[in-house]
């Protein structure tokens, strides 16, 4: 478990700088890492023993008469349909993607993911948010939705209010999909969300492969993400809906200590915390040490910080203190930020495996794949023992 909570070595002398400051400056040398130390859960369906040894992405090569992507036409023939597939595939390039594959895709994310030119100087938030839109969809009552289709690339999904502005990530991750062209968009999107959390200064994400692209006709109906501007039963309904209890809705509400609301996305402004491209359990301090009141702006209703005014909190993340269940376990993650990631590590390993047949996984156990100071470090051990 310590291995889950281990931060970036080259963020923990920064760490000591994370306390809050009188003002949001995020445009300086140190902008991105000033800050320490998020595992399925309920509702996963993803469990359980792999036996179809999937090859991703690269059955699309062996199935290009389907315009390139990957449909199956039920659930129930999964398993089949899939391995029928990957013996095509296996056959024409006589390639399948390994461990080390996935982990050169992730090393590739990071390599584009800090830009000082866009928002707050990395793409991380945007990733993230991506691979969680992309995977919150999941029904269980239906079975329908969640990461495994990638159906956010097509319309009327793409064009969902609570998906404005994530044409960014889309376009961005397509660069990496051209030099990794085996790797399915599922894959690749939630993969990414897990490098995001990671490089940011966040624990380590359990993943695993095996997710594969489908059809328009697979796209999820819009209303399945939280609207921002809604109440505590709103809240319990979206979660609910996908599986998760009142603990793991304030645990995934702690991804907004990234990024910022932008106004010509969602309507909203601002950022959640002082430091937007760091993870910390600054969202739930900042919510209780606080005093939050409401902006007199002609957007959307949202709440700023009485001290600065230039935090700002979405009625859907007050409603966190508001409420006796959530504040409860949002007052949990103010005290204690090691508690949070455990939790945060879990709930988003799960989140990303949401509709995804066991049966397509790739491996039983999932993988914690090694950040990009952690291989460095590796090699440096390896050059010590020669």
């Amino acid at each position: 478990m310590s291995s889950l909570l281990r931060p970036s070595l080259r963020r923990v002398a920064a760490a000591s700088r994370a306390a809050p400051k009188p003002k949001a400056n995020f445009n300086n040398a140190f902008r991105r890492r000033y800050a320490t130390s998020p595992e399925g859960s309920t509702g996963s369906t993803s469990g359980g023993k792999s036996n179809t040894p999937l090859l991703l992405g690269v059955g699309a090569v062996a199935l290009a008469g389907l315009g390139g992507y990957f449909v199956l036409t039920s659930k129930d023939s999964a398993g089949t349909q899939v391995r029928s597939a990957v013996a095509s595939a296996k056959a024409k390039t006589g390639y399948v993607p390994s461990k080390e594959d996935y982990i050169k895709v992730y090393n590739r994310i990071t390599e584009l993911m800090d830009d000082s030119d866009y928002d707050d100087g990395s793409y991380g938030p945007v990733l993230l948010r991506l691979a969680w839109h992309s995977s919150g969809t999941y029904d269980k009552e239906s079975n329908t939705g969640g990461s495994n289709y990638a159906t956010m690339r097509f319309e009327p999904e793409a064009l969902h209010g609570a998906n404005a502005g994530l044409r960014v990530a889309r376009e961005f991750l397509e660069k990496v999909k051209q030099e990794f062209p085996w790797i399915s968009y599922g894959d690749l999107w939630t993969l990414a969300g897990v490098a995001a959390v990671q490089e940011m200064g966040g624990p380590h994400i359990a993943w695993r492969p095996g997710r594969i692209d489908g059809q328009q006709k697979d796209a999820t109906p819009d209303g399945r993400l939280p609207d921002a501007s809604q109440g505590a039963d709103h809240l319990r309904n979206i979660f609910y809906r996908m599986g998760f209890n009142d603990q793991e809705i304030v645990a995934l509400s702690g991804a907004h200590a990234l990024g910022r609301c932008h106004r010509d996305r969602s309507g909203f402004d601002g950022p959640w915390t002082f430091s937007p491209t760091t993870l910390t359990n600054d969202f739930y301090r900042l919510l209780f040490d606080e005093k939050w009141v409401w902006r007199k702006w002609d957007g959307p209703k949202q709440l700023e910080d009485k001290r600065t005014k230039s935090l700002m909190m979405l009625p859907t993340d007050y409603v966190l203190v508001q409420d006796k269940s959530f504040k409860r376990y949002a007052k949990e993650y103010a005290d204690d930020q090691d508690k949070f990631f455990r939790d945060f590590s879990k709930v988003v390993a799960t989140l990303f495996e949401l509709g995804v047949p066991r049966t397509q996984f790739v491996t039983e156990e999932a993988w914690i794949l090694p950040t990009v100071d952690e291989q460095e470090e590796a090699k440096e051990k390896e050059k010590e023992k020669k």
